[in-house]
């Protein structure tokens, strides 16, 4: 079972840093998240409006606002099915 905590409004907070980590690399998006300042989230960090309950959806689409990160990557890349 999902903890509620890491699932909110449908988006799970996982599903947001694999999405940082996919557009800016898993080292420098744990940076973003804890120092870019964010205006669309009430000017906190995504850390801390993470913390705060803010879904992750307007958490990353206001990284991507920030970051200029165009339309056609915000919705992360196609994953694959793995075969088993």
């Amino acid at each position: 079972m999902v903890r509620a905590r890491e699932r909110l409004y449908g988006v799970r907070i996982s599903d947001f840093w694999r999405l940082m980590d996919d557009e800016f690399g898993a080292g420098y998006s744990r940076v973003l998240g804890g120092s870019l300042v964010l205006a669309g989230v009430g000017s906190r960090t995504a850390v801390q409006a993470l913390a705060a309950g803010v879904n992750p959806r307007d958490v990353w689409l206001a990284v991507c606002d920030v970051q200029d990160v165009p339309a056609e990557r915000r919705l992360g890349r196609d994953i694959k099915p793995s075969r088993n």
